[in-house]
């Protein structure tokens, strides 16, 4: 089933039209849970892999000096919850059986039970894409193919995995890796994707508040001062309010997506460039957690309104990735060559 954003609350470039010559489009990817096969676009699902080619793996977790959980206690743990949230149950019942508890807990990061690494670590796979599900995909000539591995474990200061990319000819794969190598422990349950098959669709943005030119975000949020007033003479009835906001509803798109303009939120831009050449980089791929949530429910695609449960359990948070505290990864790539090593932010 294709995935549809719902047209803009307004049309943003009538109200300010210096934003006509911003706009970039970008692909939302709308991961929702299935069962994708190497030979499909997938976020957590099986990579086109060469037999003969070696599986990465992270330098900086290479001993049984690492500790975490196993995949699969995640996975179980993960099923037991959803049930439980699923099922009725007394009022100041408890959520878990006895039984249940144990594997739950088993699999929690923070639980004592965390075992050690069983040599270096395999990257998992995170990310594929092909050309032909997503024709605005940049890389080198002769590719059609991106895929995108991390590390689950945090790297350095900034609590993010280490990220791979890779690029590649998909008709070149002809005997492809039946059963690559899983890592035998992962240290953040919030860095193992659940497999996702993928609705590409393209949507038209515009830059965050914090890349606008100072005088236009300056007008902008009086514009939204003034429009989201309050009626003073009918304060108690703030149901009626309908507020709509430039960086939430008009501004950059929610979720995981190609392209587009930079998700900026809690820093303000700062230069970046290409580590070999130094030429500029620009969006490639952002990874979200979470579709969309309360504060930026106008990107709700329209075939999942009739969503009503938990928040966490359904079609935005089909992924189940988490990137610091419900930030983003996003990845940018070199200008000039696409296959130089990549740049990564989280916001």
């Amino acid at each position: 089933m294709p995935r549809t954003t719902p047209p803009r609350p307004l049309d943003a470039t009538a109200l300010f039209p210096e934003l006509a010559p911003l706009a970039r489009t970008a692909v939302r990817l709308h991961p929702r849970a299935g069962t994708p096969t190497p030979a499909d676009s997938s976020i957590g699902g099986p990579l086109l892999w060469p037999a003969d080619e070696p599986w990465p793996t992270c330098p900086d977790h290479n001993s049984a000096s690492h500790h975490g959980v196993a995949p699969d206690d995640v996975r179980l743990g993960r099923r037991i919850l959803a049930e439980a949230w699923a099922r009725p149950r007394a009022e100041g019942a408890d959520l878990l059986t006895p039984e249940e508890r144990v594997i739950v807990d088993r699999a929690s990061i923070s639980g004592s039970a965390r075992i050690p690494q069983d040599g270096p670590v395999p990257m998992i796979p995170v990310v594929q894409l092909y050309a032909s599900d997503v024709p605005a995909l940049p890389g080198p000539a002769g590719t059609d193919l991106l895929q995108v591995l991390w590390c689950p474990f945090d790297h350095d200061e900034d609590y993010l995995p280490a990220v791979e990319l890779y690029w590649r000819a998909s008709a070149d794969v002809t005997d492809p890796l039946a059963a690559p190598p899983q890592p035998s422990v992962i240290g953040s349950d919030d860095y193992l994707p659940e497999p996702c098959v993928l609705h590409p669709e393209t949507v038209t943005e515009y830059p965050a508040p914090h890349e606008l030119p100072e005088d236009l975000a300056e007008r902008i949020e009086a514009w939204e001062e003034d429009q989201n007033q309050n009626d003073p003479d009918d304060l108690d009835d703030l149901d009626d309010v309908t507020v709509v906001d430039y960086q939430y509803d008009l501004s950059v798109a929610p979720g995981c997506k190609l392209g587009g303009h930079a998700p900026w939120s809690f820093s303000d831009p700062f230069p970046m460039a290409c580590p070999e050449c130094g030429s500029d980089v620009r969006p490639l791929l952002t990874i979200d957690g979470t579709e969309w949530d309360g504060g930026s429910g106008s990107w709700r695609p329209t075939e999942d309104a009739h969503y009503t449960g938990l928040h966490f359990l359904g079609p935005a948070c089909a992924t189940h990735l988490n990137i610091g505290r419900s930030y983003n990864l996003q990845l940018y790539v070199c200008t000039s060559a696409p296959d130089h090593p990549h740049v990564q932010n989280m916001q």
